[in-house]
C-alpha cells in the first residue's frame, strides 16, 4: 500500500447518514492535517436513490474522483450498494458493509405483483464481492445500532468497525472526539457506544 495516499469508496441508500460518515472522516482529516478530497454524488437522497462519496486522502489524491480498481476499502452502509460499487475496489481490498437490504419501492412491487419470485439475498452479494476481495466483513449494524440505544446510529457504528482495518490513517481516538463535535449534544453518549459496538465487532475478524 502506498503510504501517501489512501483511498475510501462509501455507499449507501438516502437517508442512511452517509454525508455524516463522510463529514466526520474528513473532518478528522483536517484534525490530523491530512490532505482529503472528496466527490458525492447525493442528488437521490429523498427517494430512496443510491448514493456515494469518494474519499481521497493524502498528499498524492489530486483529483477528487477515485479510479476503478484503486480503492483501498469500501464502507457501505447498505449491502446492494457494496456490490453496485465494487469496480471501484482494489484487488483484495477491504470491503466492511452493513448487512441489511433496503428494497426500493419497484423493486418490492414487482415482487408483490409476483414480476420476480425473492430477491437478491445477501449472501448471493457476498458470493459477487469475493470474486474481488476476501477481506469482507458483513456487519450486522442494525442490531448493534439497537443495542447502542438508537437504529440511527448504524453509520457510526460502521465508522467504529473501520477504525479496526489495518493501516487505516486516522486515529480511532481523534475520529472518537470529532463525532463528540458532529452529532447533536443530546445523541453524544449512544454515538459513542454505537462508535465502541462497531470497533469490538470489527475487530472480532481481523
Amino acid at each position: 500500500m502506498n503510504e501517501d495516499k489512501f483511498n475510501i469508496m462509501l455507499s449507501g441508500v438516502g437517508g442512511q447518514g452517509l454525508m455524516l460518515l463522510s463529514e466526520t472522516i474528513g473532518r478528522a482529516c483536517s484534525e490530523m492535517d491530512k490532505k482529503v478530497i472528496t466527490g458525492e454524488q447525493h442528488g437521490l437522497s429523498q427517494r430512496s436513490g443510491s448514493i456515494y462519496v469518494h474519499l481521497r486522502i493524502g498528499e498524492d489524491a489530486h483529483s477528487p474522483l477515485i479510479p476503478y480498481g484503486e480503492a483501498d476499502l469500501m464502507v457501505s452502509l447498505e449491502g446492494m450498494e457494496a456490490l453496485r460499487n465494487i469496480e471501484y475496489l482494489k484487488p483484495d481490498g477491504h470491503i466492511i458493509s452493513s448487512n441489511r437490504l433496503v428494497h426500493h419501492p419497484i423493486e418490492t412491487n414487482k415482487v408483490v405483483e409476483e414480476e420476480v419470485e425473492e430477491y437478491i439475498t445477501i449472501e448471493d452479494i457476498v458470493e459477487k464481492l469475493e470474486e474481488v476481495t476476501e477481506n469482507i466483513y458483513m456487519l450486522d449494524s442494525l442490531s448493534l445500532a439497537k443495542e447502542a440505544g438508537n437504529p440511527r446510529t448504524e453509520n457510526v457504528v460502521l465508522l467504529g468497525a473501520v477504525t479496526s482495518i489495518p493501516n487505516f490513517p486516522l486515529e480511532r481516538d481523534v475520529l472518537k472526539e470529532v463525532v463528540k463535535e458532529t452529532v447533536p449534544e443530546k445523541t453524544i453518549d449512544v454515538n459513542l457506544k454505537a462508535f465502541e459496538l462497531g470497533y469490538e465487532e470489527g475487530s472480532k475478524n481481523r
